[in-house]
């Protein structure tokens, strides 16, 4: 079992940043691959950023690329999400969760509101 919380979400204008935190616990973190998804409302989840268990390996969606960047600490089991140059299609909840199989994420956490204003 692997319990996650994120943190950081806020409101913010247009052109602003947010770094996200996603703090973990339970079984061994630091094994795991991780990702950061996105919900908007009356839409789909959608994936946003992941990183390799190591941290060696990331990948993004392109309409974040070159403006977010995922990094983890497995010292601190924490998992971050640095926002830079945010727009207001960015706002949605973000959810961090753990991969567990190829393809599956198999723990969430609660999800953290990020709003852009205009």
């Amino acid at each position: 079992q692997v319990q996650l919380v994120e943190s950081g979400g806020g409101l913010v204008q247009a052109g602003g940043s947010l770094r996200l935190s996603c703090a973990g616990s339970g079984r061994t973190f630091s094994i795991y691959d991780m990702g950061w998804f996105r919900q908007a409302p009356g839409k789909e989840r959608e994936f946003v950023a992941g990183i390799s268990w190591s941290g060696g390996s990331t990948n993004y969606v392109d309409s974040v690329k070159g403006r977010f960047t995922i990094s983890r600490d497995n010292r601190k089991n924490t998992v971050y999400l640095q926002m830079n140059s945010l727009k207001p299609d960015d706002t949605a909840v973000y959810y961090c969760a753990v991969r567990t199989d190829p393809g599956k994420y198999g723990y969430w956490g609660q999800g953290t509101q990020v709003t852009v204003s205009s």
